[in-house]
């Protein structure tokens, strides 16, 4: 069985409305919630996803019970003691950065040793800057080389912490703050701005939480032990997925695009931030707010002017999952991008930083990489005419994706690699590039 596409015309002009995939996010940290609420909770529009499944998968081990139903999964949980946590059992978070470190927040607790195991990506992440915080609530973590798989047992006796995060990272933030659920007392963090989906799902299930806002980052409050009651949410659009289609329509001839009930809650909205000041129009219509979350249709025309930036800093953390596409903009823009501490890119499911400057370097874009910074010099007349193979990608869907939109934006012949990739994240994703009018073969 193929497990490639192939690509060799761009796309023509098209005006669409679509609905992307659900938020993998707050479809994770839904499902998590959602089996240590106490009753059965209905969570709507799930993201049915890999990453997903697996953290169903994972609660399942732990003893919680979901059942499928045709509109929603409902979810039945027996509050925050009521993880099974009596025999050791090893559970596999597949690619999930996200369910492995939130994960371990919640198994401070647990009565025997638990093993996390991941995926060959997920395995050569760096996991010290989940474990050492937690380690500090009391717990007894294990791992070799800062990477999975981690054992972790639980405290009866855990203490409340201070946490200072300085990476910007919310699946840091998260994990504390989920082991502060569990925890007596008043557990404090000092967060560097990142998104804030559990800040909002917290306080939408009333759990005893305070922020506090300054411009460089959050102090966060948390007093637990604290119980919260079965919950109904329905997951929203996803703004990471929904990138890769405003990237396409703004690098596309005479084109259109809505996208319609996209979460754009502002920690996640840095895409559009940057692609404005690149004189792109993107704009937000039919607004509403939704348990603490601004919903919104994006709409996005072609635009033949686009210019380069020097990006702001404090824009990485809410654009770090688009800057792979952000780039191909800078490719097309007219004059020079600057990029700057872009370290994080090399934390993903693979070093995104490192593929990005091979991507860039294959089709001929001039670009100058000092350490986790880059320059990037545009050609608005950017036309691909060679061969082009992307492979030996971990498997990253998206590099993917990525690869997908420069092959219909730039032209040339391109075969993509690990086509099953997007089955982490984004399912449908070839689908709707062919309902935009794409030309894809992709033989099963």
């Amino acid at each position: 069985m193929n497990n490639h596409i192939e690509i060799k015309h761009t796309i023509k002009p098209f005006h669409k409305s679509i609905e992307v995939s659900s938020d993998k996010s707050i479809s994770i940290r839904s499902v998590l919630l959602a089996s240590q609420a106490i009753g059965k909770s209905r969570i709507y529009n799930i993201l049915e996803s890999e990453d997903v499944i697996n953290s169903l998968k994972a609660i399942k081990k732990l003893g919680i019970n979901f059942k499928k139903f045709k509109k929603f999964y409902e979810i039945d949980g027996f509050g925050i003691n009521g993880y099974n946590t009596n025999k050791k059992i090893t559970i596999d978070a597949g690619n999930s950065g996200t369910l492995a470190r939130l994960l371990l927040g919640l198994l401070v607790n647990s009565k025997k040793q638990i093993k996390l195991t991941g995926d060959e990506s997920l395995s050569k992440r760096d996991f010290l800057r989940v474990t050492d915080p937690l380690q500090k609530f009391g717990v007894n973590i294990e791992t070799k080389k800062n990477c999975l798989p981690v054992k972790i047992t639980g405290s009866e006796f855990l203490r409340p912490i201070k946490y200072n995060e300085k990476l910007g990272s919310a699946q840091c933030k998260s994990a504390v703050m989920l082991a502060a659920l569990k925890t007596p007392g008043k557990t404090i963090i000092e967060a560097k701005k990142s998104r804030d989906h559990t800040e909002l799902l917290f306080k939408y299930l009333k759990i005893p939480i305070k922020i506090s806002k300054t411009k460089k980052f959050d102090l966060i409050e948390i007093i637990g032990p604290s119980n919260f009651k079965r919950f109904d949410y329905k997951i929203p659009g996803d703004i990471s997925s929904s990138s890769f289609f405003i990237v396409l329509t703004l690098l596309s001839r005479n084109s259109k695009i809505r996208i319609k009930n996209v979460n754009v809650n502002n920690s996640r909205t840095g895409i559009i931030k940057i692609l404005n000041k690149m004189n792109a129009k993107i704009s937000l219509k039919n607004k509403k707010n939704y348990r603490g979350e601004l919903l919104a249709d994006i709409v996005v025309k072609s635009k033949n002017n686009l210019k380069g930036i020097d990006c702001p800093e404090n824009l990485n953390s809410s654009a770090i999952d688009e800057f792979l596409v952000i780039f191909l903009v800078a490719a097309k823009a007219r004059g020079v991008s600057t990029f700057r501490n872009l370290s994080e890119l090399n934390k993903k499911e693979s070093p995104r930083l490192e593929m990005a400057i091979k991507f860039l370097k294959m089709i001929g874009v001039k670009f100058i990489r000092k350490k986790d910074n880059i320059k990037i010099y545009g050609n608005p007349e950017i036309s691909l005419r060679g061969k082009y193979t992307i492979s030996n990608f971990r498997k990253d869907h998206r590099v993917f994706m990525m690869s997908c939109i420069a092959a219909l934006s730039f032209g040339g012949r391109w075969i993509i690699e690990n086509k099953d990739s997007i089955n982490t994240s984004f399912p449908n994703f070839i689908k709707l590039l062919k309902y935009l009018g794409g030309k894809i073969n992709w033989e099963n």
